[in-house]
């Protein structure tokens, strides 16, 4: 290594093989080891037999550590980024040390390899010509709820990662926005013992997870299959139902209950009351 680079080094998600040739060399190679948590991948180095130098850099810390590895790089030294698994900066720590990094004139150098959403995308069978990552919903029900609405419309692949704690409710929420006929896959523990990944109209979805208590355990990566554009107006039998529940309830509220009974989404309905 001649010129002094940060390298941002994808790490497994869960099966160590998946550690390239390369990143293995890079690891070994540079100065330092810049890592979202030491102890985490202190594991993975000896299990390749790597000796690095390692400090920490994570949400709480990364804007100080910038300025200690940008001195580093001054040094003439090399530093390689890693997080806990898949690739940094993606939903992980990195991107202000980065910009840091690139603004102090330094080169910045990736060192390809896992990332979870790439990984349950190309094995999932939703469409993967137009996708947009979102990453982790909010975690109180109403701000999640928002977050949804505000996607609702949206024509491309949504791809969201969730916790074990949430995945039920935030499912149960993206069938309340989405309708009960939205097409989602789930991911979970993907390259790990217990793999899953299976996809099914939303409502269909819930209720095969909730079948099996093991299905909502691990890491998951929800996929969503965007919103089919309306050509013309609604069909007359769900303006008919949207009308009489309209008629006794608030728009909100019988847009809401005429999406469970249609399978539309409730923005659309909400939007045709008030429009």
């Amino acid at each position: 290594m001649s010129l002094p680079t940060l390298y941002v080094v994808a790490t497994p998600i869960g099966n160590l093989a998946d550690l390239t040739p390369r990143a293995q060399q890079v690891l070994t190679d540079v100065d330092l080891v810049a890592a979202e948590d030491t102890r985490h991948t202190g594991k993975l180095l000896q299990h390749f037999n790597i000796k690095a130098n390692l400090i920490s850099v994570h949400d709480h810390n990364e804007r100080q550590r910038a300025g200690l590895i940008i001195d580093q790089l001054a040094e003439g030294k090399s530093v390689a980024l890693v997080s806990d698994a898949g690739t940094p900066l993606i939903s992980d720590p990195g991107f202000v040390l980065v910009r840091a990094v690139k603004e102090a004139g330094y080169t910045v150098s990736p060192i390809p390899g896992c990332c979870a959403f790439v990984a349950a995308l190309s094995a999932s069978g939703m469409p993967s010509d137009r996708f947009s990552f979102i990453g982790f919903l909010p975690a109180k029900t109403g701000a999640r709820v928002k977050s949804l609405e505000q996607l609702a419309d949206r024509e491309e692949t949504l791809i969201f990662y969730e916790s074990t704690h949430r995945i039920v409710d935030s499912l149960r929420d993206m069938k309340s926005v989405f309708g009960d006929r939205r097409r989602v896959g789930v991911a979970r523990e993907i390259t790990k013992t217990f793999e899953t990944i299976h996809s099914a109209p939303i409502a269909e979805l819930i209720d095969w997870m909730l079948a099996d208590s093991n299905q909502q355990r691990g890491e998951f990566v929800v996929i969503v299959e965007g919103a089919v554009k309306e050509m013309g107006s609604l069909n007359e039998e769900t303006l008919r139902v949207l009308n009489l529940l309209a008629a006794e309830l608030p728009p909100k509220k019988a847009a809401a209950i005429a999406s469970e009974i249609t399978g539309v989404g409730k923005k659309e309905l909400y939007q045709q009351l008030i429009s």
